[in-house]
């Protein structure tokens, strides 16, 4: 199902709590709206759609991949600056980034994954966990 954007900065502040196998479901929401936005908008965390969990989900090349409960297992010593939008807040903020990052998470069928990305799909991971630590980019 589709739901509607959070926009309120005092809950996108919270961080997130762990995900239970039960929030599956939440996850299948966030694919289904980041489907629907996605001519514009590349990557979404739970609380982007009212739901205080550890999940995210991402445009991983021509289709979507949820992630529940991501962690960094290691990231690049070397970052960049960037600058960066999302749905939730207007306007675009620069950051700072590591070149690439791993993390292991559980998939949909709650099966633990372990991932390294790279380019712009780490931007998007990061960008997304920060979502999950209530950081506001």
């Amino acid at each position: 199902m589709v739901r509607n954007i959070m926009k309120d900065l005092l809950f996108l502040r919270q961080k997130a709590e762990p995900a239970a196998k039960e929030d599956i479901a939440i996850a299948e929401n966030l694919l289904d709206t980041l489907r629907f936005h996605r001519e514009h908008c590349v990557g979404m965390a739970a609380n982007m759609i009212g739901e205080r969990k550890a999940i995210m989900a991402i445009a991983d090349g021509n289709r979507l991949t949820a992630m529940l409960n991501p962690e960094v297992v290691k990231k690049s010593p070397r970052t960049y600056k960037t600058s960066e939008g999302c749905l939730s807040i207007p306007g675009e903020r620069e950051v700072e980034r590591h070149d690439w990052i791993e993390i292991k998470y559980r998939d949909m069928d709650w099966h633990k994954e372990k991932r390294k990305f790279t380019g712009f799909e780490a931007e998007i991971v990061q960008h997304e966990l920060d979502h999950l630590e209530g950081k506001l980019v």
